[in-house]
């Protein structure tokens, strides 16, 4: 067969190539991809094995809770004011204060207000179930020291975060300024705070050169629902104070 005298090879090469690029296919594939139709101009494109990974995102560490600690009060009264008022302690809202006196015969730990409290922690049907809880144990009203560890209501607190930005050190000074003879946590939550495993129970935390011993259970709205719960830390308690 005769070849067509009226084009050239330039000619069918372009044709070829424009053919091809209506088609669709402008690459030769082979182990590494390499474009035939593309500007030689144009960057050429970094391998991802060669790519440069991002950097980390840097994750600043929590805000510490209650600033500076030469600046903490002294007095148990001084800390009632500063529990209301120190920005680091919580967020804006409704802010409830302990009650009580110093060197209480039990100083009685929840993790925080109930939902209506405003003037009085524990104002609600927890804090009936505490003054119940004291009668019960023969200790006077003025005989004890109420407190919580968190100012606020805070039903979603993150207490994996609140430990780590220094509430422990705040709650292991507000002990120290109350220098209980006993010590009862209810609430599991607590307990990390002061350094302990999350274990219902007799326990100790060191307090001023002193160790401080501590009861431990559920917090007051689990024993509220639970019966169960509230035979066990009144077994608990006897057990403890030697009155079984």
């Amino acid at each position: 067969m005769e070849s067509d005298p009226s084009h050239n090879l330039a000619e069918s090469y372009a044709a070829a190539v424009d053919w091809w690029r209506e088609a669709g296919v402008d690459m030769d594939f082979a182990d590494v991809a390499e474009a035939m139709l593309s500007d030689p101009a144009a960057p050429a494109t970094v391998p991802l094995a060669e790519r440069k990974k991002p950097e980390p995102a840097v994750v600043p560490p929590p805000p510490s809770i209650g600033g500076e600690r030469a600046t903490w009060p002294s007095t148990l009264d001084q800390f009632a004011i500063w529990w209301l008022s120190e920005p680091s302690l919580a967020e804006s809202g409704q802010r409830v204060p302990p009650r009580g006196c110093a060197q209480a015969e039990l100083m009685v730990l929840v993790p925080m207000p109930e939902a209506g409290d405003s003037d009085v922690l524990l104002s609600a049907a927890q804090g009936v179930l505490v003054a119940n809880m004291l009668r019960a144990m023969q200790i006077a009203p003025d005989a004890a020291y109420i407190a919580s560890a968190l100012p606020q209501h805070q039903p979603l607190a993150d207490w994996a975060v609140l430990q780590a930005s220094g509430l422990g050190d705040v709650l292991a000074h507000h002990i120290a300024l109350v220098a209980p003879r006993r010590l009862l946590v209810l609430g599991n939550d607590i307990l990390p705070l002061l350094g302990l495993e999350k274990r219902q129970g007799v326990r100790e935390i060191p307090l001023n050169g002193t160790a401080v011993e501590l009861l431990a259970s559920v917090a007051p709205d689990n024993l509220l629902e639970n019966a169960k719960a509230r035979a066990n830390l009144w077994r608990r308690w006897l057990d403890w104070t030697g009155n079984a």
